[in-house]
């Protein structure tokens, strides 16, 4: 899709109802404020330094209502082994991420990112060649693979609005299974 092999985007993933509950349970827990944006780890801890998982940065198992997405991924045939992995990152207006390909000996061969809240841009840029870009819609579901996951770095520019659109404050739920 959009010109890369293994990206899939799938807008209205998530139903409003489902979206605004999810809201409500991350906004309830506690956040890591050790990085330039708000993070929340579940199952495994990621090291950002090292760019590593290790079996004693186990958290535990995915709370029941994180849990519910990764069954939902493996129930529409996403993913035959759950995801065990969530970082859920807080993005306000003229935050980002910096370009990247996520930690290929952590995690498996799928990366699934749900966004909520505001929508925002992110670019896909694969080295010397070109760069796509793809809004974000709030309660949609973006999965990497294959050459997306693997070949092309991934971010969220730090700016203020994309296109027009202004930015409000954007979660992501990053789903991976990791492999130890």
């Amino acid at each position: 899709m959009y010109g890369i092999n293994g990206l899939v985007y799938i807008p209205d993933y998530l139903s409003m109802q489902h979206h605004n509950w999810l809201m409500a349970q991350i906004d309830a827990e506690t956040w890591d404020t050790s990085l330039k944006r708000r993070v929340q780890h579940y199952g495994y801890r990621y090291d950002y330094k090292a760019r590593k998982v290790t079996s004693d940065m186990h958290l535990g198992p995915l709370p029941s209502w994180l849990a519910r997405i990764s069954t939902q991924l493996t129930n529409d045939g996403f993913i035959s082994a759950k995801p065990d992995q969530v970082i859920v990152n807080e993005y306000f207006p003229g935050q980002g991420i910096a370009h990247h390909i996520d930690c290929e000996p952590c995690f498996g061969e799928k990366i699934f990112s749900i966004s909520l809240g505001s929508a925002a841009m992110m670019t896909f840029k694969k080295p010397d060649t070109e760069t796509v870009e793809l809004m974000l819609a709030p309660r949609s579901l973006l999965m990497m693979y294959g050459d997306a996951r693997y070949h092309w770095k991934h971010g969220i520019p730090a700016r203020q609005s994309d296109k027009g659109h202004k930015r409000d404050r954007r979660i992501s739920l990053t789903f991976r299974r990791v492999t130890l």
